[in-house]
């Protein structure tokens, strides 16, 4: 799929609408049109990436700082993890075997009362 054809490309460039969460020069993150839990959050790199099987050494640097902006989104939706019983989960679906379904990288943030409808 082209970058022109991407849908989260679109959603990150403000041409398809969302409910913005957090964006920056590098991520954008927004609700999940589908939520399968009270927190459903979709974090996604702006450059475009299709898959993390697509990712090598030179997406480290990207990768890393997407994994440490995970912790501190879960923390502003008040999913964070503060010790005892609280926590979130997150999911990085790959290929159709994994469950992806928009071919642009992006890391679900899920959190809240369970049980959730699905993984992500």
């Amino acid at each position: 799929m082209s970058h022109d054809d991407c849908l989260f490309c679109k959603i990150a460039a403000g041409k398809i609408p969302s409910h913005k969460v957090y964006e920056d020069n590098e991520f954008y993150a927004f609700h999940d049109i589908r939520p399968a839990a009270p927190v459903h959050v979709l974090v996604i790199p702006r450059q475009h990436i299709e898959t993390l099987s697509a990712c090598g050494p030179q997406e480290a640097p990207l990768l890393g700082r997407m994994m440490t902006l995970l912790p501190q989104l879960a923390a502003q939706l008040g999913v964070g993890y503060t010790g005892d019983d609280t926590g979130f989960r997150t999911v990085i679906n790959t290929g159709p075997g994994g469950g992806q379904e928009v071919y642009h990288l992006h890391a679900h943030i899920l959190g809240g009362p369970g049980p959730w409808s699905r993984m992500g």
